[in-house]
């Protein structure tokens, strides 16, 4: 923690509950974490993509990638700001890759505590590093996805990996496409679960 900075007692709630997630693999950390931030982290990539699938999707990412990294985070600033740049780089990625028209590129956000995080878009093809961090959301992705009951994997394969529409995912599966996305919204909250740890509960 950095000597003299003040943060707020929220801040310093997050540090103790990221201190027992990483000691202790505490899920009930873990869990605490996602529901003080998985409502803001959400509303914030909803106003970069408008759209409420590819936003709950990238929630999940946000929020997988930043447990999964837990470890290498420093208290030298807030955990909200650190969640909110994994969150907006995570979301950067996607709209330059599905080209997006968005009105929220040019604008800035601000954590709990006051800090202000900037979203600059400068290139809208993907350079090889964002290339490589798109393979390791990935396969981050893959690891809890294998956790998932089988009749839901190969849904959010092909949402996920394939990144078909729902509209093509009802017809790849043949199946009504009101079908699909309850059973891609169920698929979601188990992957949520299984990010905050909760996979043998399953």
């Amino acid at each position: 923690m950095v000597l003299g900075k003040e943060f707020s007692d929220k801040a310093i709630e997050d540090f103790k509950l990221i201190d027992r997630a990483i000691m202790k693999n505490d899920e009930t950390a873990y869990a605490e974490l996602m529901k003080r931030y998985k409502k803001p982290v959400y509303h914030m990539i909803l106003k970069m993509v408008r759209n409420v699938d590819d936003a709950e999707d990238l929630t999940i990412e946000a929020f997988a990638k930043a447990f999964k990294n837990l470890h290498r985070f420093k208290k030298d600033y807030t955990f909200s700001t650190w969640l909110f740049r994994i969150a907006t780089n995570n979301s950067i990625d996607f709209i330059r890759k599905k080209k997006l028209e968005t009105l929220s590129l040019d604008s800035s956000y601000k954590d709990d505590d006051g800090e202000t995080i900037s979203i600059d878009v400068q290139d809208k093809d993907l350079n090889p590093q964002e290339v490589a961090i798109k393979k390791q959301k990935i396969g981050l992705i893959r690891d809890f996805v294998t956790k998932l009951p089988p009749k839901y994997q190969r849904l959010v394969k092909l949402r996920y990996f394939e990144e078909l529409s729902y509209e093509e995912i009802a017809t790849e599966l043949e199946a009504p496409l009101g079908t699909v996305k309850a059973q891609l919204h169920r698929a979601r909250e188990l992957l949520y679960d299984i990010v905050k740890g909760k996979e043998r509960h399953i």
